[in-house]
C-alpha cells in the first residue's frame, strides 16, 4: 500500500509541475522530451543493476520498453491535439477514463476474481473520475473526435502494457533498470521529432525548458517506478490498484489546485469527489 500511496504522490506533483509550464509559459514539448532524459538518469544511479548493453539487448521486455517509450511521445501528442482541439476538460477525461483498460485486461487475462462490492466500486469511480475531472465546458467535435479517442487508447494501452510486463517479465531488482531503458527510449524517440522540428524551422530551444524538464523528470521517474512496485503486490488485484491508482490522483491533484493555484470546483467536481470517496471505501472493502 505505500507503494501505490508514493505512485499517486508523485503522479499528482507531475500536475504541479505543469501548472508552473503555463506560469513560466515554458515549452511543454521540449520539456517533456528533457524529462525523459532526467527520468533516465535517476533511474540508472537508482538501479542495481549497471546498464550494460549487451546484457540489456537479451533481457526480454527490451523490445516492450522500446515500444513503450515511443508509445509515451505519441500518448503527450495525443493529448497535446486533443487539449487544443477539445478543450483540456476533454484531454483529461479522456486519459483518466482509460483506467477502464488495464481493468479489463486484468480481469479477463489474469483471472483476478473481483468481489460485488469492487465491481459497484470501479463502476462508480469511472463515473467519478468524468465528473472530477470535467472542469470546463468542453465537448468533441465531430471533425476532431479521432484525437480523444487516440488518447484514450494510447494511456489504456501504456497502462495495460506495464501490467502485463510486470506479471511476466518483470523481476523486483529490474524495476529501475526497466523505467530507465524505457525513459532513455522515450528520450530518443523525442530527439528525432526536435530534430524534424529543428529541419522545418520551428524549434527554438532555451534553457527554461530544460529547467522545467529537470523538474519534471524526477516525480515521472517515481510514479511510474511505484506504479511498478505497486502492481507487484500479491494481495491487491491490479483492477484494484488501478482504480485507487486514478482517484487518489484526482483527489490529491483536486487539493494541490485549490491549496496552490485557488482553483474554483463547479457543483459536478463536488459530486464527482463524493462518488470518488465512494469508490474507495468500496474498493478496499
Amino acid at each position: 500500500m505505500v507503494n501505490l500511496l508514493l505512485a499517486i504522490l508523485f503522479s499528482s506533483l507531475l500536475y504541479i509541475v505543469f501548472k508552473f509550464y503555463t506560469k513560466f509559459k515554458i515549452n511543454t514539448f521540449q520539456a517533456i522530451v528533457f524529462n525523459y532524459c532526467t527520468a533516465f538518469l535517476v533511474g540508472f544511479f537508482l538501479s542495481s543493476e549497471r546498464i550494460n548493453f549487451n546484457i540489456l539487448w537479451n533481457k526480454q521486455w527490451i523490445i516492450s520498453s522500446i515500444i513503450l517509450g515511443g508509445l509515451f511521445i505519441l500518448v503527450f501528442n495525443f493529448m497535446g491535439k486533443t487539449s487544443q482541439e477539445n478543450g483540456v476538460s476533454v484531454a483529461s477525461v479522456s486519459s483518466k477514463m482509460s483506467m477502464i483498460i488495464p481493468i479489463l485486461f486484468g480481469i479477463f487475462f489474469f483471472k483476478e476474481i473481483i468481489t460485488f462490492e469492487k465491481t459497484i466500486g470501479i463502476i462508480i469511480a469511472i463515473v467519478a473520475v468524468y465528473f472530477t475531472s470535467k472542469k470546463e465546458t468542453g465537448k468533441i467535435e465531430i471533425k476532431n473526435f479521432i484525437f480523444p479517442i487516440l488518447l484514450f487508447f494510447g494511456a489504456g494501452i501504456i497502462d495495460t502494457t506495464i501490467n502485463y510486463l510486470q506479471h511476466t517479465y518483470l523481476n523486483d531488482n529490474e524495476v529501475a533498470l526497466f523505467s530507465a531503458t524505457t525513459f532513455l527510449s522515450a528520450f530518443f524517440f523525442g530527439i528525432i521529432i526536435s530534430i524534424i522540428k529543428v529541419f522545418r524551422g520551428n524549434f527554438k530551444l532555451q534553457g527554461k525548458n530544460i529547467i522545467g524538464g529537470l523538474c519534471l523528470g524526477i516525480p515521472n521517474y517515481f510514479s511510474m517506478f511505484f506504479i511498478i512496485k505497486a502492481l507487484q503486490n500479491k494481495n491487491l488485484e491490479s483492477a484494484t490498484i488501478f482504480t485507487l491508482m486514478n482517484i487518489g490522483v484526482i483527489l490529491l491533484s483536486t487539493l494541490f489546485g485549490i491549496l496552490l493555484f485557488k482553483e474554483k470546483l463547479l457543483k459536478q467536481n463536488y459530486f464527482g469527489i463524493a462518488l470518488a470517496i465512494l469508490a474507495v471505501i468500496l474498493v478496499t472493502k
